[in-house]
C-alpha cells in the first residue's frame, strides 16, 4: 500500500542532553495515521507532522474504551545500524487485542510497512546515547461519532514515536513492589491479557496507594481468589526459586503475554535452566522466602527491560530479596537481551529486524 508523506516544513530541535532524555515526554517530528472504514477496511496511510488531531466529542473511544495500544522499541547500535526488536510479535500481539475488542485485524505485513516507513522518516531521532532507544507506540482507536455502545465502524491506526532514557529513574537499581490484595485488575474471560487502556485505568488506584507507601509498582493478585500471583502493573513477573525460574502462565487470559517475557523464558531454557510457567500464589513466594529459597525477583518488559526486585510488601511482612541488589541470573538476562537489542551480542535467535 502507498504511503502518503506530508512532512513537516520546520523540523524541531533534538534533545541536546541524551542523558535526560526520561520516557514518554518528548516526540518526534512525524506520526503516522491511517484510517479504517466498515466496507474499506484499512485505506490511506499517512506520514504527517507530529500534533493533536481532531475527533468528535461523541467518538467511541472516549466513552466506552475502545482502544488498544502496543509498545516497542528503535534501538541504534555501535556501528551505526538501526534495528528492531521482535517487532512483528508485537503486531500479532495488538491483533489478539483487536480480537477481544471486536477492532478489525491490522495485517502484520501492512504494520511494518507502516512502522519501516516512518522510522525511516525520523531515523535521525533514534538516540545515540548507550542505553537509550527510540520507543514506538501504534495504537487503534475508534473514533465513530455516536454514543450508543456497539463496536466501532471508523477506527485510526497511528503510530507516535519517543526518544527515551531509562524507564525507571533508578535504572537498573532494585525497585519495591507493593503486592495488591484489596482490588483486583482482571478475571478469567475478561481483557487482561489484552493491552487496552481499560486495564491500565483499573491499576491506576492502586499504583497511587503504593506510590504513598514509598513503592514503585504494584503485584496484581488473581481476580478470583486473590491468591495466585499475576503481573506487575508495566511488567510480567518472575522468580527464581532454588534455582528453578518460574512465572505465572498466561492459560487463565489474565496477564499479557510480554514479548520481553517470552524472550527470557526462551533464554533460559537456551542457558538449560529449569524454567516453569504455572501458577504461582503469594503464599508459595513467602514460604519460599522464609526457607531462604527466594534468590530472585525480577520484572521484564519493553520499556524496562529487566528490573529486578529488592523489596516486595505482602500485607505486614516485607521481603528483602538478594540483600535489595540485582542477582546473577536478572543481570545475565539483563546483558544478554540488551546486548542483542544494541547489537552488542550476537543474535542467535533471529529476533533482530534491522532498518
Amino acid at each position: 500500500m502507498e504511503i502518503k508523506k506530508n512532512l513537516t516544513p520546520a523540523p524541531k530541535a533534538k534533545p541536546a542532553d541524551e542523558s535526560k532524555l526520561g520516557f514518554g515526554h518528548v516526540f518526534t517530528d512525524h506520526m503516522l495515521i491511517m484510517p479504517y472504514d466498515t466496507g474499506k477496511g484499512w485505506h490511506d496511510p499517512e506520514i504527517v507532522p507530529y500534533g493533536n488531531i481532531s475527533i468528535s466529542p461523541a467518538a467511541m473511544c472516549l466513552h466506552y474504551g475502545q482502544t488498544v495500544f502496543e509498545g516497542m522499541k528503535a534501538y541504534r547500535t555501535a556501528d551505526n545500524k538501526i534495528q528492531l526488536f521482535r517487532p512483528e510479535e508485537n503486531f500479532k500481539r495488538l491483533n489478539k487485542s483487536n480480537e477481544r475488542l471486536v477492532i478489525p485485524e491490522l495485517p502484520v505485513d501492512l504494520a511494518m510497512q507502516c512502522l519501516r516507513e516512518l522510522l525511516e522518516v525520523d531515523k535521525d531521532w533514534v538516540p545515540t546515547l548507550d542505553g537509550t532507544s527510540l520507543y514506538i507506540r501504534p495504537f487503534i482507536v475508534a473514533v465513530d461519532p455516536f454514543l450508543g455502545v456497539r463496536p466501532g465502524d471508523q477506527y485510526l491506526f497511528m503510530i507516535v514515536l519517543s526518544p527515551s532514557g531509562a524507564y525507571y529513574a533508578s535504572g537498573l537499581n532494585p525497585v519495591s513492589i507493593y503486592v495488591e490484595d484489596k482490588y483486583v485488575r482482571a478475571v478469567r474471560g475478561g481483557m487482561g491479557f489484552a493491552k487496552t487502556g481499560g486495564n491500565y485505568a483499573a491499576s491506576l488506584h492502586s499504583q497511587d496507594d503504593a506510590h504513598k507507601l514509598n513503592y514503585s509498582q504494584v503485584l496484581w493478585l488473581d481476580g478470583v481468589e486473590q491468591k495466585y500471583i499475576e503481573e506487575v502493573g508495566a511488567m510480567n513477573i518472575f522468580f527464581v526459586i532454588d534455582g528453578e525460574v518460574v512465572t505465572p502462565s498466561l492459560d487463565a487470559g489474565s496477564i499479557l503475554g510480554g514479548i520481553t517475557r517470552k524472550s527470557t523464558v526462551e533464554l533460559c531454557k537456551s542457558w538449560g535452566m529449569k524454567v516453569s510457567e504455572r501458577r504461582i500464589s503469594i503464599q508459595e513466594v513467602a514460604d519460599a522466602y522464609d526457607a531462604g529459597k527466594l534468590q530472585e525477583v525480577f520484572g521484564t518488559g519493553t520499556a524496562a527491560v529487566i528490573s529486578p526486585v529488592g523489596h516486595l510488601k505482602w500485607g505486614d511482612k516485607v521481603m528483602e530479596i538478594n540483600n535489595n541488589e540485582i542477582g546473577p541470573i536478572s543481570q545475565k538476562i539483563y546483558d544478554t537481551l540488551t546486548g542483542i537489542q544494541w547489537g552488542k551480542v550476537e543474535d542467535t535467535f533471529g529476533w533482530t529486524v534491522e532498518l
